[in-house]
């Protein structure tokens, strides 16, 4: 009988109660808001150079000005021209209207020193002139100090005949047509309003400026 009962009895149904976390957990209730990370804006600063072929941005006196200071290497250099000017009609020809200018250039003592001072300090340490002006006198007072070179090899070793002259020949006419193509060139180009890049001599020329 009271196997029969045990067997009969309904089974009471569980029954889960959900618990009300009024007060939940410190642990559960951390913010879980997402970190907004504060970044200033990054500001691109983009300078725009001028184009320095743009002859329009040249002012024609800096042209001029930049211009008439290539002649300062070249007449202070005319003597490495002997040979070359004697033997070919065209190069005198070019050279025949500076004759006077060279004369006068080389009537002043200590010429191509006191010239190199006052290109220096009056144009190239000068802020008034514009950048363009003091660049190109830079150039030509670099290209009149390299002369010291080849004037020290005419010194050290001056040959009478022989393959001695036929290489003093051969320097003296390079030196005096390198300074005959960079008289063309920077001459010709600050004329144009363009930047003459001199080889060797602009590399240097920028780093003093």
């Amino acid at each position: 009988m009271a196997m029969t009962n045990l067997l009969s009895t309904t089974p009471t149904p569980l029954t889960f109660s959900l618990i009300n976390l009024k007060h939940p957990s410190p642990l559960l209730s951390l913010s879980t808001k997402p970190r907004t990370a504060t970044r200033k804006p990054r500001t691109l600063t983009v300078q725009s150079k001028g184009n320095k072929n743009d002859d329009s941005q040249t002012d024609p006196a800096d042209r001029l000005i930049s211009a008439v200071t290539y002649f300062f290497p070249f007449f202070d250099g005319i003597q490495y021209g002997k040979y070359v000017i004697t033997q070919f009609t065209p190069i005198q020809t070019l050279v025949q209207p500076l004759i006077p200018s060279i004369r006068a250039f080389n009537s002043i003592p200590f010429n191509g020193f006191l010239v190199f001072i006052t290109l220096y300090f009056v144009v190239v340490r000068n802020p008034n002139f514009s950048r363009y002006v003091r660049f190109n006198t830079m150039q030509a007072i670099i290209l009149d100090t390299l002369l010291i070179i080849p004037d020290l090899v005419v010194r050290g070793f001056n040959p009478k005949d022989g393959i001695g002259l036929d290489f003093m020949m051969s320097l003296d006419s390079t030196v005096f047509l390198y300074l005959l193509v960079c008289l063309v060139y920077g001459f010709g180009s600050c004329l144009f309003g363009q930047v003459p890049r001199l080889p060797i001599v602009a590399d240097a020329a920028e780093q003093v400026m």
